[in-house]
């Protein structure tokens, strides 16, 4: 019995010319049983608010696929340009720097 392969389609991209690019140093997500919300801010430095420029909704497994995509393109990037220099406190530099960050219209649990 033969498997059979998926079919891969080959998708055409469009990106409009007047789109607009958006820096973002700041990604707050959130998520329910059935969507996974990033909303991409920018927060400057000595500043208490952080502005969000950009919501992405999708599916629990294309955020997973997008992790994935993101870390095999890390792992090309620092192949090709050398490691990316990260705080040496590891997990606990995420915990600690988006611990004082609420998603927007969230209320305070204290």
């Amino acid at each position: 019995m033969a498997s059979r392969q998926p079919h891969q389609m080959q998708i055409n991209v469009e990106i409009p010319p007047d789109l607009d690019a958006v820096y973002s140093n700041l990604a707050i997500i959130t998520h329910s049983a059935s969507e996974v919300i990033i909303d991409f801010a920018r927060i400057l430095p000595n500043s208490p608010r952080a502005r969000v420029y950009a919501r992405v909704v999708t599916t629990p497994m294309h955020a997973k696929l997008l992790l994935r995509a993101l870390s095999e393109n890390l792992e090309q990037y620092e192949a090709r340009f050398g490691e990316i220099k990260t705080f040496d406190s590891g997990d606990a530099l995420a915990q600690q720097f988006f611990s004082a960050i609420r998603p927007p219209n969230q209320p305070d649990s204290g």
